[in-house]
């Protein structure tokens, strides 16, 4: 063994200094075979989900075939040696009772003798490294299984190192958010205040909760107020936008696939609901859903239970769901475009956030929060708003709520040439909004269509001229909005 130290020790120096984990198992593996001059050798590891052993690292002659497979956790002389977390040299294999031929026999593999070692990691047996056959056909010694040992220990300590750096990571990130104040709460109002104070009692518990609101209003912000005040805080929230994905891909990033469940799926990959476990999942915009992915989302939250894309086994987990949407899903129960089951199984609690034109005694506050904000992230020295700029913010409607305020703000941020914003700093739809528009003399109809081309006008400016999030928006179709542009001569 005395010859491996020095290759050893290179291995160890580098484990700190390599952030892609998986690269680095490979090339441990891949040493391993060139250095033991084994046939084949892999690095098995325990899915806790499925409660299987997997290969997750594979070389030799039949790695494609081999990483097809799964085994029991306490299969073969690989599932001996996970279970009992010792090592296991099988010098003979058909007499050894523990041994599995199924995976052998499957891919037409002659294995004669085999050794096995545990990854342990602080004191927890996560997987095995293996090791088939010399070369030369030889049985595998006991000079090798130590070797194999101080490989597999490399192997665990890679795996530790990777699960330390990627909590302090995560860490890292959450504190440099928070001090930027991103996931901020402003407003004292007693719509708010009351929204808030629902969301602290939901906290508490593991209730499937539901925030209604109109778009931009901020459901994103007290979803994450309900997990940050939870017993799962110490877990990352993952966010996931079901209205922003077509079917499939959404079907794929909530559930995760197996290899070769579709062309390009090169490996088995864990899906969002995987990533949740033990941790909150926030499902925005949960209306937009088909109805195959609701009955898919309803077997979650029923039984905690999903199939990868492309898999067999079930897979568990513990998720507490928060759930958001700007539509009526008890109207979309009533047209059956939303399962009646799904939507009392997502509407336990119930948080609905009020529009800014409800609670015209934040906008102070807000447009003061966005201002230091925006001047911050552009590096500007923007200190106000000059008196008609603020008139004009403080007097306008805000159909697109917090998000589009934000936007409009951070525009005039980069378009103020001092230190002050001006009304023509901000956007046409705000700063061209004027009292006493509608004069007396003018017809019914004329006074319809002007209100109706400037309200359409401002709409899909928002919208960024994308007329089906328009209309969307609107609650009319798309054709129907296209031939109010056409009518009404709104340049687009």
């Amino acid at each position: 063994m005395n010859k491996h130290i020095a290759l050893l020790r290179d291995f160890s120096e580098l484990i700190n200094s390599v952030a892609d984990k998986n690269n680095l198992l490979k090339t441990l593996v891949i040493t391993a075979t060139r250095v033991l001059e084994v046939k084949a050798s892999s690095l098995i590891m325990h899915d806790p989900k499925s409660d299987k052993l997997y290969f997750h690292v594979a070389v030799g002659d039949s790695k494609e075939d081999v990483k097809q497979f799964e085994l029991e956790k306490s299969e073969g002389i690989a599932g001996w040696v996970f279970e009992h977390g010792l090592p296991l040299l099988a010098p003979d294999v058909s007499a050894d009772p523990r041994w599995s031929p199924r995976i052998a026999q499957s891919i037409g593999m002659d294995t004669r003798s085999i050794a096995c070692a545990p990854l342990i990691v602080k004191g927890k047996t996560i997987g095995v490294m293996e090791i088939i056959d010399h070369e030369t056909g030889a049985p595998l010694s006991e000079t090798d299984m130590e070797s194999l040992q101080a490989f597999a220990g490399l192997a665990a300590t890679v795996l530790d190192a990777a699960s330390v750096r990627q909590e302090v990571e995560r860490e890292n990130k959450s504190l440099r958010e928070n001090i930027r104040g991103r996931w901020a709460i402003i407003g004292k109002s007693p719509a708010m205040e009351r929204a808030k104070a629902d969301c602290m009692k939901a906290a508490s518990s593991k209730a499937t909760t539901l925030i209604t609101g109109e778009s931009g209003a901020g459901k994103e912000l007290f979803a994450r107020l309900i997990h940050e005040n939870s017993p799962r805080r110490d877990k990352q929230l993952v966010v996931v936008n079901c209205g922003a994905l077509p079917e499939t891909l959404l079907e794929r990033e909530l559930f995760g696939h197996e290899k070769g469940a579709f062309t390009g799926a090169d490996s088995r990959k864990p899906g969002l609901f995987e990533t949740a476990d033990k941790s909150s999942i926030f499902l925005d915009e949960i209306g937009d859903t088909s109805s195959a992915m609701q009955i898919k989302l309803l077997r979650v939250l029923q039984e905690g239970t999903f199939m990868r894309l492309g898999g067999q086994t079930q897979v568990h987990v513990d998720v507490r769901v928060i759930a958001a949407t700007n539509r009526d899903l008890e109207k979309l129960v009533e047209q059956k475009k939303f399962r009646e089951d799904l939507y009392y199984r997502l509407n336990v609690i119930r948080v609905h956030l009020p529009p800014i034109r409800e609670r015209k005694d934040d906008i102070p506050e807000l447009i003061e929060h966005f201002r230091e904000k925006s001047a911050a992230k552009m590096g500007r020295n923007v200190k106000s708003f000059s008196p008609e700029a603020r008139n004009a913010l403080l007097s306008y409607s805000w159909p697109g709520n917090a998000r589009q305020m934000e936007n409009a703000i951070e525009r005039a941020a980069i378009m103020c040439e001092g230190g002050v914003i001006l009304l023509e700093d901000l956007p046409p739809e705000i700063s061209e909004i004027k009292t006493g528009e509608i004069q007396a003399g003018a017809t019914l109809k004329d006074a319809l269509n002007n209100f109706k081309k400037k309200f359409l006008t401002q709409s899909l400016s928002f919208c960024g001229g994308n007329r089906t999030a328009a209309a969307k928006m609107l609650d009319i179709q798309r054709t129907y909005l296209s031939r109010l542009i056409k009518e009404l001569d709104i340049n687009v």
